[in-house]
């Protein structure tokens, strides 16, 4: 990958977690002619990959990640709106393209103000809230395949989207996504917009964290039972459950990313041994697989 890649690149800063250790392998390709040139550097190897967004769903083990990080940025963050349609690339922040639709008279996207990810993230785990979803909106992406350097257009229905799931495999990297929307009302959206930032400022916690923790079980909320629990102030070391949100869990300023995967742990087990339910994490646990980190990297 040549003068592309960094070594030992800190990602912990990369994440709203905050914490975790560098990646051994860290490339920030400005356009899809570079993304195209490290899928030929990899030609067709087994390197293990991560694309990371804007790493509000990622918890990364304080020991890194033994493979390389794909980091896309400048040249990935342009919105075009062409009619009712909303072209945005996969570095363009959700609540950025919420309200760049809105203020376009396009009604829609207003829920991904609540998410603080990217397109490309939302995307490829069909990121949504306050009653819709990606899926919803999404007709299509742009995808490379890093194995094979391969560009394609990807209709929403090869997606096989499900709650917080897509078809796509770590090695496609979301370059840009095309959006149907409808007509609406600027002023009225946006006021749902604003509706949306209130609600999240008094239900949810700021700080150091990535969102919900947990999916939600079938008919019922992972906050419900981790709060009927008794574990909301809950700590281990640097991590504690949020006294606000109970599907929240906060890292301290300095703290470890091994606090916080021992807490969902703890969390996990004492709601299963309560109430016989296994909750699932909805953050992506990166590195923690000492099996997969050691893979080497050629």
């Amino acid at each position: 990958m040549g003068s592309l890649a960094r070594r030992d690149h800190p990602l912990g800063s990369l994440t709203t977690y905050r914490v975790g250790g560098p990646a051994r392998l860290f490339v920030e390709p400005a356009d899809e002619a570079e993304l195209r040139a490290v899928a030929a550097a990899i030609d067709g190897r087994d390197v293990p990959v991560l694309v990371l967004g804007r790493g509000s769903n990622l918890l990364v083990a304080d020991e890194g990640f033994s493979g390389l990080v794909v980091s896309l940025a400048r040249g990935f963050d342009q919105i075009a709106i062409e009619g009712s349609t909303v072209r945005a690339g996969s570095a363009v922040s959700l609540p950025v393209l919420a309200r760049r639709s809105a203020s376009a008279g396009l009604t829609g996207l207003e829920w991904a103000v609540g998410v603080p990810g990217s397109v490309g993230g939302a995307i490829r785990m069909n990121a949504g809230g306050h009653g819709s979803d990606t899926a919803r909106v999404l007709v299509g992406c742009r995808v490379v395949d890093l194995r094979s350097g391969v560009t394609t257009d990807v209709p929403v229905a090869r997606l096989a989207y499900a709650y917080r799931h897509s078809s796509l495999s770590c090695s496609e990297v979301v370059v840009a996504g095309r959006f149907g929307l409808q007509p609406g009302d600027a002023e009225e959206s946006l006021g749902q917009i604003a509706e949306i930032v209130r609600w999240r400022r008094e239900h949810q916690p700021g700080g150091s964290n990535a969102g919900s923790v947990f999916t939600n079980p079938p008919g019922d909320s992972a906050g419900r039972l981790i709060d009927e629990a008794g574990l909301k102030g809950h700590r281990i070391g640097s991590a504690e459950v949020s006294p606000k949100h109970a599907n929240f869990i906060q890292a301290d300023a300095g703290g470890s990313a091994a606090d916080v995967r021992r807490l969902i742990e703890d969390v996990q087990r004492r709601v299963r041994e309560r109430f016989g339910v296994e909750l699932a994490t909805e953050v992506r646990m990166i590195g923690f697989d000492t099996a997969a980190s050691a893979r080497p990297l050629s």
